[in-house]
């Protein structure tokens, strides 16, 4: 990894200045002289070049400085594209398929992807460093497998053995193009990382709210908030991917125009077409240049060549649309792959979210179960304060300022006490049993 940081980093200007160098200091009158100034950095800055990782079908790697009307010009895109890989905005993740390449956004692998090379954003972010090993890593070794399996293949044929083509059938190598090859690795990476977060906020959330459950405090709480923010965070990304591979999947046009080499393919192919016929219609001693009189052309080359560009564009039309038919169902195979994966983890996340729902309904059933006992201590309470001011309604009455015989017997205070104890007994198991009547109280 460090070697290839190293070989990644962009290299130093040859135009930087050196400060401690005598014929860069001040002058008398204090100016500092013209020759100090880097000219090819300021129109660096000012064409705003920037720092790419260029890796071809071969897997070599290399560092370029391209400016954005440059890379314009160079994929055929247009400047709302070229925002989308722009590392100071925050974009949602996007597979784009233009006429000359693949715009890819999943989430820290952005990409352009053409038919020859994929060019990504020069960083020393762990995600772009380990794109670009594993890509390397694909095609250098589809490069060895194609080799070797062309070497058996010659070296039986010269044996004359018949079988071994119907072995190799079999066990084809992956004979997807350079840009699917190149789509699948940012797939798998953005796949991989998603899912690593899942399952690294599900070895966290776990053991949280079962703690939580155990013991309900403002702390439990807060963390519980804030784990809650990251899934949701994370569930709209992970949302964001797997539709936008479903619409993917959902458009055979777009398939289709993310299918790269053939489309260079068949340009060539039409170009050299062209190319050929012109050569055939030179080698027949017609003029290319002078014009066509339909008395002095001979009828049988103009109906040759018509006959042969009719054949040739029916021909190509064919071929093309069974080719794209047939690249559609492997591109659609392998979205379909990535599909099935990052599901996976929407599933995980849903799962996740669901426990936590069911954790806030369980805290919330033990709070009103707690706030219903608070409630029954407060009828009590109530019950038992309306008995006690019985007695002081009885005391008030008895302290009124006028003479009654019962005054005078010496037993009259305790029948008094008696009495409005039993009252207020009977009062307050009333009050308790309609309290349990009416089911306000647990029996």
């Amino acid at each position: 990894m460090a070697d290839l940081k190293e070989r990644l980093l962009p290299p130093k200007p040859a135009s930087a200045v050196n400060l401690g160098d005598s014929s860069h200091r001040p002058s008398a009158s204090g100016r500092p002289s013209f020759q100090g100034v880097d000219l090819l950095g300021l129109k660096k800055r000012g064409q705003g070049l920037r720092s790419w990782i260029r890796v071809d079908t071969s897997g070599d790697s290399q560092i370029i400085e391209v400016d954005k009307f440059t890379m314009m010009r160079r994929c055929d895109l247009p400047a709302r594209d070229l925002r989308l890989l722009d590392p100071l905005f925050v974009y949602p993740s996007t597979i784009l398929g233009r006429e000359k390449a693949i715009v890819v956004n999943l989430e820290q692998i952005r990409c352009i992807i053409t038919a020859d090379e994929v060019l990504l954003l020069n960083s020393l972010d762990s995600s772009v460093l380990h794109y670009v090993m594993e890509l390397q890593r694909r095609l250098t070794a589809n490069a060895v497998n194609d080799v070797w399996q062309t070497e058996g293949v010659a070296l039986h044929r010269r044996r004359g053995s018949r079988s071994f083509d119907n072995v190799f059938q079999n066990t084809s190598p992956d004979y997807l193009p350079f840009e699917f090859r190149a789509l699948e690795v940012a797939l798998e990476a953005a796949c991989s990382f998603l899912d690593s977060q899942a399952a690294e906020l599900e070895i966290e959330a776990y053991p949280l709210l079962d703690e939580l459950t155990s013991k309900i405090s403002t702390l439990n709480l807060e963390r519980v908030r804030r784990l809650k923010s990251r899934l949701v965070a994370l569930t709209r990304r992970v949302q964001k991917v797997r539709d936008e591979i479903e619409q993917l999947m959902d458009d055979d046009g777009d398939m289709a125009e993310m299918y790269l080499t053939e489309k260079k393919t068949r340009m060539e192919t039409s170009f050299y077409g062209d190319h050929s016929v012109m050569g055939y219609r030179s080698n027949d001693g017609v003029s290319l240049s002078a014009p066509i009189s339909p008395v002095s052309s001979p009828p049988d080359s103009r109906r040759l060549e018509k006959t042969l560009s009719i054949a040739r564009s029916r021909h190509e039309s064919m071929r093309s649309t069974e080719s794209i038919q047939g690249n559609i169902e492997e591109l659609e195979m392998l979205l379909e792959a990535y599909f099935v994966v990052i599901d996976s983890t929407l599933n995980k996340l849903t799962s996740l979210k669901e426990y936590i729902d069911d954790t806030e309904d369980f805290i919330n059933i033990q709070l009103d179960n707690v706030r219903n006992q608070l409630i029954q201590f407060e009828l009590l309470l109530t019950t038992a304060t309306f008995v006690v001011a019985i007695f002081g309604v009885v005391a008030g009455i008895f302290g009124m300022n006028f003479d009654i015989s019962l005054f005078d017997n010496a037993s009259a205070f305790k029948w008094v006490l008696i009495i409005t104890g039993v009252c207020g007994l009977i009062i307050f198991s009333s009050f308790v049993w309609f309290y349990k009547y009416r089911r306000l109280m647990p029996l």
